[in-house]
């Protein structure tokens, strides 16, 4: 049996009985062959090898039964093609999964925030496979989550949402049906496209208005910003390029920085907390002059799929949020 292999297992007899109470499972005793793997490859029985992000050659199981996501663009992407982890990442700044994304999490378990994972819970899991990205702090972890179960980093930061969401798919081997989702999206977008009319070239500005303030979000070429550009409409100077971070504070007092033609409005909950911002925004002095607030082009969304780090579910929700609003 490999060292690797042994460390996994003596670390998940360990949450077992601290979790549990029961006493330590036996040692790895003999494996009847299973793992000796495929001879000269060092390869286990019904794995594969693929290379991560970061470059690491990793053996995963082809067909994975128990996968751990412990990023958001992980979770949408899992979630997406059919696959529900047994457990997942807390939302930004949620205590449970992001809320567009609850009613299809099912019973996956909450063992990660964006800033670290459990690693007992994550251990108590005894998953088969464990996918993250560098949009969360838990890549710092990588060493120790590998201890656990095949470890995938499947994007760097600021990845094309669309190559991530491949390399996540590639992890469950489901690359034909990534495909797939990719292509209609596509096809919707391109549609949609065609029925901006007026609004072509429009600008968009998008922000998230949380304690009493914007900042301004979705830079890049993630799902927000790539989709925005795909569909030709522009952004504020200031949401320009790649961003410095995941969020960039706005002054109250320099509110002219996310002025644009139409404005999307969300917090990182549902549309109901995006809503109860947007009243408090109105209250704020010069929030009313911005262009958007006087045409009515004010858009309120639902926060969670459009302020935080996401995959195609997010995604869609962009794009029909936008097509609902820009192109009817």
């Amino acid at each position: 049996m490999s060292t690797r292999r042994s460390t996994r297992r003596t670390l998940l007899t360990s949450a077992a009985a601290v979790l549990t109470g029961a006493v330590l499972l036996t040692g790895c005793g003999s494996d009847d062959g299973d793992g000796g793997g495929d001879g000269a490859s060092g390869k286990e029985p019904g794995t594969r090898q693929i290379t991560d992000a970061t470059g690491r050659e990793v053996d995963v199981p082809s067909a994975p039964k128990k996968v751990v996501t412990l990023s958001e663009p992980t979770l949408d992407a899992a979630l997406a093609l059919g696959v529900e982890p047994v457990g997942a990442t807390a939302g930004r700044g949620q205590k449970g999964v992001s809320t567009y994304l609850a009613g299809k999490a099912g019973t996956a378990q909450v063992v990660a925030t964006v800033a670290e994972a459990d690693m007992e819970k994550v251990a108590a899991l005894r998953p088969d496979l464990i996918l993250l990205d560098e949009t969360t702090a838990v890549k710092t972890q990588v060493s120790k989550l590998e201890s656990i179960a095949p470890t995938v980093v499947t994007a760097k930061l600021n990845e094309d949402w669309k190559k991530a969401f491949t390399a996540t798919a590639d992890a469950l081997n489901k690359e034909s049906e990534a495909q797939k989702i990719i292509s209609g999206f596509d096809a919707d977008l391109a549609a949609a496209k065609k029925k901006l009319g007026g609004n072509a070239g429009a600008s968009v500005s998008v922000v998230r208005w949380q304690n009493g303030a914007p900042s301004a979000v979705g830079r890049g070429v993630g799902h927000v910003g790539s989709t925005l550009a795909d569909l030709g409409l522009g952004r504020p100077e200031a949401q320009q390029g790649m961003g410095s971070g995941h969020s960039e504070p706005v002054s109250l007092e320099k509110l002219s920085a996310i002025d644009a033609d139409w404005l999307v409005l969300g917090t990182l909950g549902d549309k109901a907390d995006g809503e109860k911002a947007y009243a408090e925004a109105k209250k704020v002095p010069n929030f009313g002059k911005l262009k958007a607030e006087r045409n009515g082009h004010v858009i309120v969304v639902q926060g969670s799929a459009w302020n935080s780090a996401g995959g195609p579910l997010a995604a869609r929700i962009v794009l029909d949020d936008l097509t609902k609003a820009l192109a009817s």
